[in-house]
């Protein structure tokens, strides 16, 4: 019938592999975007602030000396955890916000 492979023409085969490539490349380009964009969480009325990049990778922890007890390591362990959990949940929102998403990945 002249039609090529899975019942597509030549040139619709063809189009659906640029298709292909090109969500592909927007896909890395905004992968790239977001693994270098930072996020930043303070908490504890910014006694604990953290800033770590898209890709997840901790660029930054300060702690306030106020903060640091001797008696209390617990409160500081809590404020750092608080965080950095808030810092991921904000990469997370903005994987989805930006990423494509594909069905079944």
């Amino acid at each position: 019938m002249g039609y090529g492979f899975n019942g597509f023409g030549g040139g619709g085969m063809q189009q659906l592999m640029r298709q292909a490539q090109k969500m592909q490349q927007d896909m890395q380009k905004a992968r790239e975007e977001l693994d270098s964009t930072e996020f930043s969480s303070s908490v504890g009325g910014g006694m604990v602030e953290i800033k770590m990049l898209g890709n997840k990778v901790l660029k930054e922890l300060k702690i306030k000396k106020e903060v640091v007890d001797p008696e209390d390591i617990e409160m500081l362990e809590d404020l750092i955890v608080s965080a950095f959990n808030d810092v991921i949940a904000k990469i997370d929102i903005a994987e989805k916000e930006r990423l494509p998403q594909i069905p079944g990945m």
